[in-house]
């Protein structure tokens, strides 16, 4: 059984991250995280089972997609690390205002995927906070405090990895404004177009 589960996750998540770059409209330097429980995904209680055979095929699958659509990964460590994030360094040079911390993720304090994926980073870091364009939770690991606001829920094609439940979402700036606002360009071009020479604001 295991096998068979550990054959279908690259497969299943290359799926579900496409639609997710499709539905956000992701775009090359957004930040893409993933929280992955591989205890979760091979049936077992989130933090009791981890294994690094299972965050392999994630880790590869999701960098294939990340260097596809230009998107900087992050993986995020578990609660025993306050579930802070492993990036590459390159990223700190685009996002100045990460803060770094001092640790090295291992499977018994960190998770197995972000060890992993702490192995496998060219220059890995480890940072104590993001915020990230979209994300994908395999096995409800909360990502939502490591996402900007405001998120959007995008339902995923495969609904499970392995046995582990998958939630996405992508995040869009707030609207603000109030019953004047504008916020589709064509609206707001017409608009621009016909105003009155002593329109007021």
């Amino acid at each position: 059984m295991t096998d068979s589960i550990l054959a279908n996750i690259a497969e299943a998540l290359e799926t579900n991250l496409r639609e997710l770059v499709k539905v956000g409209n992701l775009r090359s330097g957004q930040i893409l995280i993933i929280g992955t429980s591989t205890s979760e995904i091979l049936g077992h209680r989130i933090g009791t089972s981890g294994t690094l055979d299972a965050a392999k095929p994630i880790f590869e699958t999701a960098q294939q997609i990340s260097r596809e659509f230009g998107l900087h990964l992050a993986f995020q460590c578990c609660e025993h690390l306050n579930r802070a994030i492993v990036i590459e360094e390159e990223l700190l040079l685009h996002a100045p205002q990460l803060e770094p911390v001092s640790v090295i993720p291992v499977p018994r304090a960190g998770g197995s995927m972000a060890s992993y994926a702490y192995r496998q980073f060219t220059k890995p870091v480890v940072v104590e906070t993001i915020q990230a364009h979209a994300g994908i939770d395999i096995g409800s690991t909360l990502i939502g405090m490591h996402l900007r606001r405001v998120a959007v829920p995008a339902r995923p094609p495969v609904r499970n990895i392995g046995h582990a439940y998958v939630t996405m979402a992508f995040t869009r700036p707030k609207l603000i404004g109030g019953t004047r606002a504008v916020y589709l360009p064509d609206e707001a071009e017409q608009l621009y177009q016909t105003a009155a020479p002593d329109a007021d604001c």
